[in-house]
């Protein structure tokens, strides 16, 4: 490569990165600039792309005469429940792959990449008889607990397990910790990278999922925030600034979560891909 070239490559490949990310952003920002519009502006043609005078009157609508709070809180509970069900019981089992020995384990672990190829669809009609039939259907258990049963989670924990060290784990049997504490004490701290991707992963997709709620809960009340918007737009899908408020709304937990977790996130998906 001349020096010329070499030289303005990095300006390049920066020039291109932040002209992607303003063609990703800049649908994300006009909805959340619309949620901000009086009734009606954003369907103007041309829309604008700013409101003429700010107001949050579609959000107070969401919480007051539409109620979605109450959507928002029950979002909340599931996919917080199903985020912390996962991290418990994926850590569990991705250590145990990785380190334990017991018979058959990796003819098991195959057994449960081989089901990573069945799509979920197929498993909702025997899984909602299934929560029939014990009596969880619209329940909060019943709305989370597919989730908990991610064979991803095993995978990147298991992964990322693989590379902490064996001599630390018998050196702390040979002082007599057991595997509850050799658990506890060592594994989990050394697992937090990748337990901050799994619960980002987690949350986000049981926050986003709106198939499994629609079956699993029969009455309004308990209905998630994408049922419940998508509820609303039978009756207001004229009204574009109200639509986009949901969205926000649906939208900035997630967007939260995420920026809190970033560091930890990245750092689990690359140190989990190189674990060998």
């Amino acid at each position: 490569m001349r020096p010329g070239r070499r030289k303005w490559s990095p300006f390049l490949v920066q020039a291109a990165l932040v002209a992607w990310a303003a063609v990703v952003l800049t649908p994300l920002a006009w909805m959340a600039s619309a949620s901000l519009m009086r009734p009606g502006e954003a369907s103007e043609f041309p829309p604008p792309f700013f409101p003429s005078r700010p107001t949050l009157e579609h959000y107070r609508d969401l919480f007051t005469r539409l109620s979605l709070g109450r959507a928002a809180v029950n979002s909340l509970i599931i996919s917080i429940g199903a985020t912390l069900a996962v991290l418990l019981l994926n850590s569990m089992a991705g250590y145990a792959f990785a380190k334990l020995r017991f018979r058959g384990r990796d003819r098991v672990f195959a057994f449960l990449m081989a089901a990573l190829v069945i799509p979920a669809p197929v498993a909702m009609l025997p899984l909602f008889l299934m929560l029939r039939s014990v009596g969880l259907v619209n329940t909060y258990v019943g709305a989370a607990l597919p989730a908990t049963a991610g064979i991803l989670g095993i995978f990147l924990v298991r992964q990322f397990a693989r590379g902490i060290p064996d001599d630390l784990l018998d050196a702390a049997r040979l002082e007599g910790a057991g595997e509850l504490r050799i658990y506890w004490s060592i594994v989990l701290p050394m697992l937090r990278p990748v337990l901050a991707t799994l619960a980002i992963i987690t949350f986000l997709g049981t926050w986003n999922e709106f198939v499994w709620p629609l079956v699993a809960l029969t009455d309004e009340s308990r209905y998630t925030l994408p049922v419940a918007l998508a509820a609303l737009v039978g009756e207001h899908s004229a009204d574009v600034e109200l639509m986009m408020a949901g969205a926000v709304l649906t939208v900035l937990p997630v967007l939260a979560l995420f920026l809190a977790l970033q560091k930890q996130y990245i750092e689990g998906i690359t140190l989990g891909g190189v674990k060998e």
